[in-house]
């Protein structure tokens, strides 16, 4: 029966050691916390103010993508930096490792998604497709009625409004200049 009392004893020293060697990484974790929130915050203010003066109008969303995504990893960079603080780095580069295989899975699932993505912010950066304009792609011909992200809408010659995957688009299009748009040369020049 005397070994009940020296067990509860060690183990109540092992507690308060162990809590004496947490509660200042524990602090320092909650500092950091507070710095990287401040931090990601200003540097995602900056970008996406930077981004606002680059994409406008109907561009926003090409802007929100960039920001997001930003967003995204400058998180995940908080969230493994705060695991390194407590003392937890392994944990952080088994976590960092797994992530990366997953988003290496999830972008090979995805590839036609974000094919059409990709084409999506070309097409949307592109002076000669806009809202409005008569262009030809994959045997349509019509008038560009919407530009998102990854679609984009004609409506037809034939009436019809016809919706397409922008990686079908963006490798061959042609835009249709209006006949009093050509400058045709002077005769005797």
């Amino acid at each position: 029966m005397t070994a009940l009392p020296s067990l509860l004893t060690q183990s109540l020293t092992n507690f308060l050691e162990g809590l004496a060697v947490a509660i200042p990484r524990l602090l320092s974790g909650l500092v950091f916390l507070a710095l990287a929130y401040v931090t990601v915050r200003i540097v995602l203010a900056v970008v996406r103010s930077s981004i606002n003066r680059v994409y406008v109008g109907d561009r926003e969303l090409v802007g929100d993508l960039i920001v997001t995504l930003v967003s995204i990893f400058l998180w995940f960079g908080v969230a493994l930096t705060f695991l390194k603080v407590l003392g937890m780095g392994d944990i952080a580069a088994s976590l960092g490792t797994a992530v990366g295989f997953i988003a290496l899975g999830v972008s090979y699932a995805l590839s036609e998604m974000i094919e059409d993505t990709v084409a999506g912010v070309y097409l949307l950066r592109d002076p000669d497709f806009n809202v409005g304009y008569r262009v030809e792609a994959k045997g349509v011909t019509g008038t560009v009625a919407a530009i998102e992200l990854r679609k984009t809408r004609i409506d037809a010659d034939s009436g019809d409004r016809v919706v397409m995957a922008n990686r079908e688009i963006e490798p061959r299009w042609t835009h249709d200049v209006p006949e009093e748009a050509v400058e045709r040369p002077e005769m005797g020049e």
